[in-house]
């Protein structure tokens, strides 16, 4: 949507994304653990700052499901993506619908992640998020206990693709999760934090910010597959915890591929910039094919 107008939508299943996925899917039966009392509603507004249309005040998790279209090959694969905001909002179009919709065109099915956030009190979440980052410690802090519970979203959404695989056309070997700055700290808990039996088969990590404590996790019993990419004048200067994590991976003999641009910036996404980093979703595709993930 380029409505220079902020459009503000409030949205308590998700209406306005139902028109374009075929699926909204509830992670949780009631409310969500840890979130109970939260009273904000969620709602989606079109930010100027970051130039797309953001959600925010996210209290009940759900995926939104875009599957195979008819007349495509179905690879048998499956994509969670985790779009990023900060934890104060999510970039739902540049860095979750539109990779869904391109994903599933190529056979893989999509589930585009709403995780919980921080409360934005304002109808600005990009700008309460800039403001909290001048205190860069205090909000980490303040994210902390936000993170454990989307993560957990995380964890569910995995939960939800392994137990419907059959539904969709799915092979469970064949089970991945990509995040967004913050999303890939989403992304990356369900791949080195987690202790079920829905764990992803391969990963990607796109501008991510995973923290110091979180590199320090054991790498995973399996050597899952790691694609990471982001941009060298990244604003939030990030771009050196993109390749923390690809060395973690290069150490323990795991499979990885690291893309860093030169320009970019973050938050790239599945925008166009006219720069070379507009074609890393052309990268991740061949990644893909060559661990015969995409046809």
């Amino acid at each position: 949507m380029k409505n220079k107008i902020p459009l503000l939508l409030l949205t308590a299943l998700g209406f306005s994304f139902s028109i374009q996925a075929q699926e909204v899917i509830k992670l949780y039966n009631g409310k969500a653990p840890g979130s109970e009392n939260w009273k904000q509603k969620e709602a989606q507004v079109y930010s100027e700052l970051f130039k797309t249309e953001v959600v925010y005040n996210v209290t009940d998790p759900s995926v939104l499901v875009y599957k195979v279209p008819e007349g495509v090959k179905n690879t048998g694969t499956a994509m969670v993506i985790a779009p990023g905001g900060g934890f104060q909002s999510l970039s739902i179009n540049r860095e979750g619908i539109d990779l869904a919709k391109r994903l599933s065109e190529k056979g893989i099915t999509a589930f585009v992640l709403k995780y919980r956030l921080l409360e934005t009190i304002s109808n600005d979440p990009a700008k309460e998020m800039m403001d909290k980052l001048k205190d860069r410690a205090a909000f980490e802090k303040s994210t902390a206990p936000l993170i454990e519970m989307s993560s957990q979203d995380g964890k569910k959404a995995l939960q939800y693709v392994y137990e419907n695989a059959s539904r969709y056309g799915i092979k469970t070997n064949q089970i991945g999760i990509i995040g967004f700055s913050a999303g890939s700290t989403v992304a990356m808990q369900t791949v080195l934090n987690n202790n079920s039996n829905f764990v992803p088969n391969f990963a990607a990590s796109i501008y991510g910010g995973v923290s110091a404590a979180l590199l320090q996790k054991p790498l995973p019993k399996l050597s899952t597959p790691l694609f990471v990419c982001a941009a060298t004048d990244d604003q939030l200067k990030l771009a050196p915890r993109s390749i923390q994590l690809y060395n973690k991976w290069l150490e323990g003999g795991y499979p990885a591929e690291l893309h860093m641009y030169e320009k970019g910036g973050h938050g790239f996404g599945m925008g166009k910039q006219n720069l070379p980093v507009d074609s890393w979703v052309d990268r991740f595709e061949d990644w893909l094919k060559y661990h015969k993930l995409l046809n």
